[in-house]
């Protein structure tokens, strides 16, 4: 099983390495073709070692040495267990569609093989997270997943505003990481390794203080890369990338990066459950105020995007409620359908000559078929209707507020489903219903590619099954996470809230088309009003960032740069430069060429040296002498 290991790691690397040779040439179909082939052996090959771990292995490979010094010891080490299998068939599934839809995506663009290997080397730095062994691994990844963030993002450097979001993202997170990176060294401070297996096991022998401070620094980290609030700000900039990027990015690799370290480390967020809980709270403050701002935004890309972000506040409820399963399983589910949503959101731009506002569009359904079959489809996923994948995630992360006894909780997750389930459907409503209003704007709209329709055809299977497979993945992943069940005890109480919910949810869909399927323009009056103008504009937060944070810190650094590196450090460094040039200026007539004054320097040089040595000879003789001098005048 070791060689299927290392096909499913090196497949993305060796194709992102084939891409880059070709980096700066005209574009070469088969960088997009092998690139893509090479995914698909990533995928067969996890597929492969699936198998393997549901009939019980697990398979656990030391590559080579990494740091051996003194007491501290790191391999290149991999783990094949039921957590990161799980995350490996969902990397390399979405990866996989990805690769084939960019094909045609960037058919047409520049910088189509350098596109490849960016994104095939996105792809190997989540499968070292996903399958280290240690933190040190996984910590390798985290950063190469944030470096290839930032060259896709700004994929497009032309673009002042791509170049703007992905620096956005890159320093963004690595305020993050420093955090995450004090957590690792307070590991390896008290228990004496990063092996995740050593790790915790030590870890139940250490102070609850202890325990806190490792727990908070390592979710901040999380808090970073899954675009936690405060750290929220660059998930809907980065939709200045080229849309496959905002597919993987948003459905399987950097963001839910944070969920899986959470995850992976349950056995020391098990013994805090009071940072279990600050987690949950803020995971549900997360899907509320990031679905807030979904329904009202006009862009079609960042109300995606903002669904992602409500979306994982799902996942982070349900593991800081100790679910840790629950949250995986959401994570998977969600991770088909809005990479469906993504890329059906590429078609649309594709059509609409990358045109994003969606009140700019109506009545595509009948230009575009298949992708509004295919978003229409994910969006039913998304909003958590019976019997999509959606429903069985979603709804048993509700049982989980519910049986918790989080009601607080449990009540913002609920009313979160049916803004969730109501912005999608707004969005729906405005591109694929009603008068076509992209007339009037001039746009000529035409269907994708059908190998791009039939690329994406998989993952809507998988949106609406995936729900099926909840059995057999909790008697999986559960070998080594907590195996709790979470099941309301009154059958007729879960099933009126089932059904509650499904009817709250299909109010909110009837509501958002009953508005939207016939809008005509704009609501004028409705835009007037405040909690529009907070919404629109993102609760005033880039604004208070930029007017609190950014403008201060660059008005310090002018400061610094004028008062200090200019009038102290250059002017000092300055002032030793110019006293050495001078005294060069001043003893240049020594080496004139003029004999008699060579001479007379000759005798002035032998002069001084002759004093410096009587000099020293009456110090040395006289040495006591002085001593008793100098130490009389001292008392």
């Amino acid at each position: 099983m070791e060689l299927y290991l290392y096909i499913a790691l090196f497949s993305p690397l060796v194709g992102a390495l084939f891409a880059g040779v070709f980096g700066a040439s005209p574009k070469t179909l088969l960088t997009g073709v092998v690139n893509s082939s090479l995914l698909f052996a990533s995928f067969v090959s996890s597929a492969v070692l699936l198998g393997y771990v549901l009939d019980g292995h697990t398979v656990h490979v030391e590559m080579m040495e990494w740091m051996a010094t003194g007491n501290l010891y790191i391999p290149f080490g991999f783990v094949v267990d039921q957590v990161s299998v799980t995350m490996m068939m969902v990397v390399t599934t979405v990866s996989t569609i990805v690769h084939i839809y960019s094909i045609g995506y960037m058919d047409h663009d520049k910088g189509f093989n350098r596109f490849f290997s960016y994104l095939s080397a996105f792809v190997f730095s989540m499968m070292v997270l996903v399958m280290s062994d240690n933190f040190a691994g996984l910590f390798i990844g985290w950063e190469g997943v944030g470096l290839c963030s930032w060259l896709l993002i700004g994929f497009w450097y032309h673009k002042e505003i791509a170049t703007w979001a992905a620096n956005e993202a890159f320093i963004m997170n690595r305020i993050a990481d420093l955090g995450m990176l004090i957590g690792i060294f307070l590991v390896y401070w008290n228990t004496g390794t990063l092996q995740y297996d050593e790790a915790f096991k030590v870890m139940p022998t250490l102070d609850t203080n202890t325990l806190i401070y490792i727990g908070i620094f390592l979710f901040v980290g999380a808090m970073g890369k899954s675009a936690q609030f405060p750290l929220h700000t660059w998930l809907a900039d980065a939709m200045e990338g080229p849309t496959p990027v905002s597919a993987l990015i948003h459905a399987a690799t950097m963001v839910t990066a944070g969920v899986y370290l959470v995850v992976r480390a349950n056995p020391l967020y098990d013994t805090i459950p009071e940072m279990g809980l600050f987690i949950a709270s803020l995971g549900a403050f997360v899907a509320m105020f990031a679905a807030s701002m979904a329904l009202v935004n006009r862009d079609m890309k960042r109300i995606i995007a903002y669904s992602t972000l409500s979306q994982l506040g799902y996942m982070f409820v349900a593991a800081g409620l100790g679910a840790y399963w629950v949250a995986l399983f959401h994570l998977m589910a969600h991770a088909f359908f809005k990479a469906l949503l993504f890329l059906g959101a590429g078609n649309v731009m594709h059509a609409m000559s990358d045109e994003l506002d969606p009140f700019k569009m109506g009545g595509l359904r009948k230009q575009m078929k298949g992708t509004f079959i295919l978003m229409t489809l994910a969006s039913v996923a998304l909003a958590g209707i019976f019997p999509l994948a959606g429903f069985f995630s979603k709804d048993a992360i509700l049982e989980v507020g519910f049986v918790t006894n989080h009601y607080v909780i449990y009540s913002v997750l609920l009313i979160t489903a049916g803004l969730t389930a109501f912005y999608s459907f707004r969005l729906i409503a405005l591109i694929f219903h009603g008068e076509e209003r992209y007339k009037l704007f001039g746009f000529h709209p035409h269907e994708a590619y059908k190998f791009m329709l039939i690329a994406m055809s998989p993952l809507a299977v998988l949106a609406v099954i995936a729900g099926s497979f909840k059995t057999t993945y909790f008697d999986m992943v559960t070998q080594i996470l907590p195996k709790t069940e979470y099941h309301i005890h009154s059958e007729i109480v879960e099933w009126v809230m089932i059904l509650g919910t499904q009817i709250f949810v299909m109010l909110a869909i009837f509501y958002a088309y009953k508005k939207y399927v016939n809008f005509k323009g704009e609501d004028k009056e409705f835009e007037k009003r405040l909690c529009y103008k907070i919404l629109i504009n993102q609760y005033y937060i880039p604004y208070m960032y930029e007017e609190f944070i950014s403008k201060p810190y660059r008005e310090l650094s002018t400061i610094f740069w004028k008062k200090v590196d200019l009038k102290v450090v250059d002017a000092t460094v300055d002032c030793i430069a110019n006293g050495i040039y001078k005294a060069g200026e001043n003893t240049r007539e020594m080496q004139d060429g003029n004999l008699s004054s060579m001479l007379r320097w000759m005798v002035v040089g032998t002069v001084l040296l002759l004093s410096l040595a009587v000099a020293f000879g009456m110090a040395v003789r006289y040495a006591d002498e002085i001593s008793a001098v100098l130490s009389g005048l001292g008392a």
